[in-house]
This record gives structure tokens, sequence and C-alpha cells, in this order.
């Protein structure tokens, strides 16, 4: 089908569900349904292949007295998204879609904490974003709670939800996860049978902060650069593309091939991080070190190119800061010709090590039909059978202009999501190399553009993780609303699956197959016999200590 063939189809059944076309956009249709039918459509666009990549709650009160969600869906085979909206008035009830749409139910439990809304079926669930502490009727992202406002803490409120013990883990960070999670792990033995999640420890108000007086739509992309410490220059460039689309900036041709390059040198260089990491997990530290040391030059590259090994800063509203001249051209190609022929030299030993390839396989299952259910992305899709790649699907920058594979594996265990990272390596390389090779003559930047307020768009980028979802809604100088959905918020609910039946030694592989990005240092992991009732805390460092032994 035709992509207008495809607006048109949707247009059809928007009108057969009693709701209305808003907006049609080059890569997005915007859509009002009523609250009684939402959960009819929905379903309707998740059985004709959509996946659900986010939702957002908004206060639009300002703008017409009601609050909003906006449900979003990707039509990864045709290239296009469908924004579903629903609102109601403050205290009316809005329908969850968690039943048709499992991966709905984070996001509306997100919308739920933190602006107030009553989403039928989520009233008893705990909360999902805010602290235990949070005092009740405090719903940060309304427009009438100050982005500076500090909560006094609520003692009763915190102790309610505490568990009997608390432990505190003790020891240095540590490199497998960096940061703070809280798994709770039930155990028959040395098998894991169920599995309790608990985020959100360093939630740092980003979306907030970006609607302060503090920022404006040029200084937001330093904001988005530091919402993750290895993909930040995804973030940065999915925000600035999808203000481009909301404003319909035209950015240089030129700009766009070195916001393709810098995100493959990005991609290759967090790969490398995750493969030393996971040959850590096992035991195996020469790999470690190895794949570190063929990091190295990716690092420098990445510096040479942008000024920065990291946090690069480049990404502005219509283009880029710092152009690529034929000197950096030349010293990149040599870089990558290196670097490919050294890391294939280290995955012919990695990949025929008995203990690693034994460790990996069959452990940390994740099904194709519970990867679609629950929309995972990135690897952790591609390694269950899913051809899911936001490159491929929603072709953006210079990605269209580039000739690559999207790897793909059904087994979908930890095996196969490391060869994906493979095997991307590889691909990432590549790609890098040709788009060096055609980068375009001309400018880096718009020199003016305006924009409007209260338009609506949508981007995605693919992260080395998997898709990374912006969407925005414009103001006066900075977004009325922005929302953030990175991968890992996407792939973490996967984890119950995965981790069910594993042994419980490649329990900590299992979690950090998904690559998953919390905020910033460890926390604990709580191992319970379902058996005994006996129950204890440990560090991640002990439990890397314990999957060795």
């Amino acid at each position: 089908m035709s992509m207008k063939d495809v607006v048109k189809e949707i247009e059809g059944k928007v009108v057969e569900f009693g709701g209305v076309v808003e907006t049609i956009t080059d890569t997005a249709v915007f859509v009002e349904i009523p609250k009684e039918r939402v959960k009819e459509f929905a379903k309707w666009l998740y059985n004709a292949g959509a996946f659900l990549k986010t939702c957002a709650g908004v206060d639009e009160r300002s703008i017409n007295s009601r609050f909003a969600v906006y449900h979003i869906f990707g039509l990864d085979e045709k290239g296009i998204d469908v924004v579903l909206r629903i609102s109601s008035l403050e205290g009316e009830a809005l329908p969850s879609i968690a039943s048709e749409v499992p991966a709905a139910e984070w996001c509306e439990l997100e919308a739920r904490d933190m602006l107030g809304l009553h989403i039928l079926g989520h009233e008893s669930k705990p909360r999902l974003v805010l602290p235990q502490d949070w005092p009740n009727a405090v719903y940060p992202l309304r427009k009438d709670v100050p982005y500076d406002y500090r909560p006094p803490s609520s003692v009763e409120n915190f102790g309610k939800e505490l568990p009997s013990e608390v432990g505190l883990p003790v020891g240095p960070y540590h490199p497998i996860l960096h940061e703070p999670e809280y798994f709770e792990l039930y155990v028959e033995g040395e098998r894991v049978v169920d599995v309790f999640y608990r985020g959100f420890h360093v939630h740092r108000g980003i979306e907030k902060l970006a609607e302060s007086p503090r920022f404006t739509y040029k200084t937001i992309p330093f904001l988005a650069e530091r919402i993750c410490g290895i993909c930040g220059f995804v973030h940065s460039s999915c925000y600035v593309l999808t203000v481009e689309r909301a404003a319909k900036i035209e950015v240089p041709e030129r700009a766009q091939f070195i916001r393709s390059i810098v995100l493959e040198i990005e991609r290759i260089h967090s790969h490398l991080l995750w493969l030393g990491v996971a040959a850590h997990i096992l035991g195996y530290d020469a790999g470690f070190m190895h794949i570190w040391r063929i990091r190295e030059p990716i690092m420098v590259l990445a510096e040479l190119l942008t000024g920065s090994r990291k946090t690069y800063g480049i990404n502005i509203v219509g283009g880029v800061r710092r152009d690529i001249d034929e000197s950096k051209k030349k010293k990149a190609l040599d870089v990558l010709r290196n670097v490919r022929e050294e890391f294939k030299r280290f995955v012919e030993v990695f990949t025929s090590v008995p203990e690693i390839v034994k460790r990996a396989t069959g452990t940390g299952v994740l099904p194709k039909d519970d990867a679609r259910a629950l929309s995972v992305v990135g690897p952790t899709a591609r390694g269950s059978g899913l051809r899911r790649d936001v490159r491929k699907d929603y072709p953006y920058f210079a990605y269209r202009l580039a000739s690559f594979k999207v790897p793909v594996y059904s087994e979908g265990d930890n095996l196969a999501r490391l060869l994906v990272r493979v095997d991307e390596v590889f691909e990432s390389i590549s790609i890098v190399e040709q788009l060096l090779d055609a980068l375009p003559r001309g400018s880096i930047a718009v020199e003016s553009y305006e924009i409007p307020s209260f338009r609506k768009a949508v981007g995605a980028v693919e992260a080395p993780r998997g898709e990374d979802v912006h969407f925005i809604i414009t103001g006066h100088g900075r977004p009325y609303r922005w929302r953030v959905r990175a991968p890992t918020y996407q792939n973490i609910p996967a984890l119950k699956i995965m981790l069910r039946n594993t042994p419980l030694a490649d329990a900590f592989l299992t979690i950090a197959s998904i690559d998953p990005c919390f905020s910033c240092t460890d926390r604990a992991v709580v191992i319970r016999d379902v058996r005994s009732g006996f129950r204890r805390f440990a560090s991640l460092f002990e439990g890397r200590r314990y999957a060795n032994k």
C-alpha cells in the first residue's frame, strides 16, 4: 500500500469508531477517539501490526480545560505513526488500553502518578515513578506545580510501603549495572521462578525542567544529551528531529549526514562497551580488557569529530555546530578499518569460548509473541525475531542513503542478543564509511527559523539499546510538553518473562542482556527462596561473584 492508501485506511477506521482526524503530517496521523471506543480502536491498531511506542499524559487545562493521554503507535511496516488522543475533565475517568495492548501499562501508570489521572484498572496498583514518601495529591507534571518544587518528606507514607527488612549493599561501584535498580528474585533452589522490579530511584524531572524559564528550544539539546551517559547524542538528535518536524524546518543535507555519522560512532562504542561488560559478567576478564582496548580508538575518533569523547554538544535545532573536514574524514576511515580488523579477530575468539556459548545459549529466553505484546525494541526485539529498526522503518537524517542489514535472530536468548550486537558493530562501521565517502557539500545549519506554538510531533531515533521516542507539543519559546521514552523503559517489563526459569547464576547476564540504562549507581538485588522463605539482600558485585562461582 502507498502512504496515501495507508492514511486513507486509518481515516476510514477513525470515522467507523466515531473519532476525528486532527492532523496529518508526512510521518504521523493524529486522531481523537471517544473514550468508550478507544480500547476497540487500540485493538484494531495492534492487530493491524502496530507497536505501542509510548503514551504521554498532558495537562492541557490552559488550552482547553482538559487533561489528555496520547497513545503513540507505530505502523513499522508502513513507516507511519498513529497518535491516539483521549481526554477528560479533571476527576473524570479515562479507559486503560493495557488489556488489549500490554505495553501500555507502564506509561499509563506514569500518567496516573505524574498527573493524577484516574485511569480505570490502575487505581489500586502501587506507584511506578513517584517515591513512597511523595505527598498525596501533588502531581509534578501539572502546570500549577513549580518545576523547582521540593516536597517535605513524609515518614508515615514512606514507612507504609517499606519491607520489614532493609538491606544496604556495601562495596565499590561496579561496571555490571552502573545505576540504581531493585530486582527481587524469587527462587526455588538455583532456579528463578519470579521477579519483582522497582525503578525510578533517580527520576531527574527533565521533562518538567524543559518547561521552566531556565531553558529554551536552543538550550534543551544540551539537557537532552544528559539523559544518558552512553547514548546521549541519540536523545539530543531525537529532540531536535522532533522540534524540526513540528516547525517544518528543512535541515541542510550535510548536517543530516554528520548526525548519522556521529550516531553510528556512538552505537559502535556502546556495543563494544556492552560486549566487554558481558565478558566480565561471564568471568572472561581477558575478553573485557581486549574489547575495551579495541573500543578506545573509537572514543578518540568521537573526540576528533565532535571535540569530546562523550556528551558531544554538537546538535542544535536546524543543524549541527561542528563540521567534518577532509583530514578528519581520512583519519576516521583509517580508524574504522583498523577497528574492523581487530574486532573481527576478537569475535572469532570470543564466540568460540565454550563456557561463554554454553552460558548464553538457552538462558533469558524472550519468545517472539511476548516480545511483540510488550513492544520491545532494539537488540532485545531483534534477538527474538522482530525485524524492528527505526533507521529502516522510519528513515531519518541520512539513513535512507546508506545500505545496511538489520541483524535478526529467532532464538530469543542471551546469545541471540549478543550476536545481534556483534553483527551491528560491523554494519555500523560500514554505514559510517559510506556516509563519509558520500558527505555532501553545503552548510551545516539553517540561519533562522520560527517554531509556532501548539504544534505536535513525534520523533524516533534508533539508539544502541533500541528505539528512542520523543513527543512534543510546542509552546512559547520552549516546549509546552516534552515526553521522552528511552529504550530501556520499553524493555524492562520483558525481564519478568526472560528471568523466569533462568538459572540464578545466569540472572545477572539476562538483566544485562537488554543493556539496561537506569540512571547512575548500583542498588541491590534481593534473593528469596520460595521454599524456605529465606530472604537476603545482595549487591550486584556479590551477585556477579556468585554467578562466576
